[in-house]
């Protein structure tokens, strides 16, 4: 096991990560984004170097300031061999078990040993398939127009409150603190109405990856959801990030809205696999 800090290394690790797109989606925007900046403090472990078998993302140790956190205790993982990546996980101190934590990549063996931890770290394990959604043209896509009085936005600290509360997964301190980090971080986009209040929204998450996508209840059935995502995509697509997201399997209106706006999806899943100590 290696914690490759070297920033040579980091953007030799990130030529490779790009040549096996889709597969390394997860692990290749955390390290796109270790490498401009690192805002959220994350550092990369392999297996071996150069010929790694096995990439893990993780928090650095000093950042995790609470144990019970699996919102912002954030980890993404690739493998081209999975015995490479069980031992990583299974055989070295690169994950504390004693955390809480989510992990997500899209390979079936990450959720394979997230289910052999279970028994082996004595940690419970929630695990969540989604389906991959992928715009390798976002620039091909008309710019959206707005109604008079309608601006485009970011999203800033005064919108954390109503973030958090049309989040489902709302409603803690951890998820405010989460959606704090990922508005301050990251590239958001919104559709402000002609009071100035975000109507529809989308934030990128410490992956890459397009997430959070809302638009308020009374606003719906007008096409904002589908001009907030092209808005983001051209933004996020200009900074050189692939353009994708993730959605639940039983989403049919977010799945009918991502055809439309000419996203494929990918063959394989995503599993975010959300460990806590069994104690917790």
């Amino acid at each position: 096991m290696l914690i490759l800090s070297c920033s040579s290394k980091l953007q030799i690790l990130e030529g490779l990560l790009k040549k096996s797109l889709p597969q390394t989606l997860q692990v290749y925007g955390e390290v796109m984004n270790i490498n401009r900046g690192n805002p959220v403090g994350h550092e990369v472990i392999v297996d071996s170097w150069p010929d790694f078998k096995a990439v893990l993302t993780r928090p650095q140790r000093e950042t995790v300031s609470d144990s019970s956190d699996s919102f912002n205790n954030i980890y993404a993982a690739f493998y081209r061999d999975l015995d490479a990546y069980r031992r990583l996980l299974l055989d070295t101190d690169a994950i504390n078990w004693d955390q809480a934590f989510s992990l997500c990549g899209n390979h079936d063996g990450i959720h394979e040993v997230s289910k052999d931890a279970v028994v082996l770290k004595k940690v419970q394990l929630t695990a969540i398939p989604y389906f991959i959604y992928l715009n390798a043209k976002p620039d091909k896509q008309p710019q959206p127009r707005l109604d008079p009085g309608f601006t485009f936005s970011s999203l800033n600290s005064s919108h954390i409150d109503l973030l958090d509360e049309t989040w489902p997964y709302g409603g803690s301190e951890h998820s405010r603190k989460y959606l704090a980090n990922m508005v301050r971080c990251f590239p958001s986009t919104c559709i402000l109405d002609s009071n100035g209040h975000p109507i529809s929204w989308i934030i990128m998450e410490s992956w890459g990856a397009s997430a959070h996508s809302y638009t308020l209840p009374s606003h719906r059935q007008r096409g904002y959801s589908s001009m907030v995502q092209r808005a983001h995509g051209m933004r996020v697509h200009a900074a050189g990030f692939p353009v994708y997201g993730l959605v639940a399997l039983d989403n049919t209106p977010q799945h009918k809205l991502m055809d439309s706006l000419g996203f494929q999806r990918l063959s394989e899943l995503c599993h975010y696999c959300i460990h806590s100590p069994a104690s917790q």
